[in-house]
């Protein structure tokens, strides 16, 4: 299993997708149906119709992987919206859940975001000492 930093962005398509596509077809629906560089570093999670399947596409550095999961009990929680376009922004910790199959995923506010390096825990713009 992969175990992605809070600082890793992980994001979820909308729609359902058809778990035959692999690597370069789910990079296309990266680059074209959710405006995304399939090539940042960030995960982007893909569930089936039936919400048994579910995929996970990253680029390590080196190249694309996929993780794919089948649950054998139960299904993932639906992140799909009505229209089915746009993306849902994930934590790392959420989608660690949701690929456990928690159905809690998507509907509330799981962890707070990841701070911003740049700011103070006062929420001032932080100062950093020069060498």
């Amino acid at each position: 299993m992969i175990s992605p930093s809070r600082s890793v962005a992980v994001y979820a398509c909308r729609a359902p997708v058809d778990m035959r596509k692999h690597y370069d077809s789910l990079a296309a629906i990266v680059t074209a149906s959710m405006s995304r560089d399939p090539h940042s570093g960030a995960l982007y999670l893909f569930v089936g119709k039936d919400r048994k399947r579910a995929k996970v596409l990253y680029f390590d550095g080196t190249g694309v992987c996929v993780l794919s999961k089948r649950l054998e009990k139960g299904r993932f929680a639906m992140l799909w919206s009505d229209d089915g376009t746009g993306t849902l922004t994930l934590s790392a910790s959420e989608l660690a859940l949701f690929l456990e199959g928690s159905e809690v995923v998507g509907k509330l506010a799981l962890s707070p975001p990841v701070l911003d390096r740049r700011v103070d825990l006062h929420g001032h713009a932080a100062k950093f000492a020069s060498r």
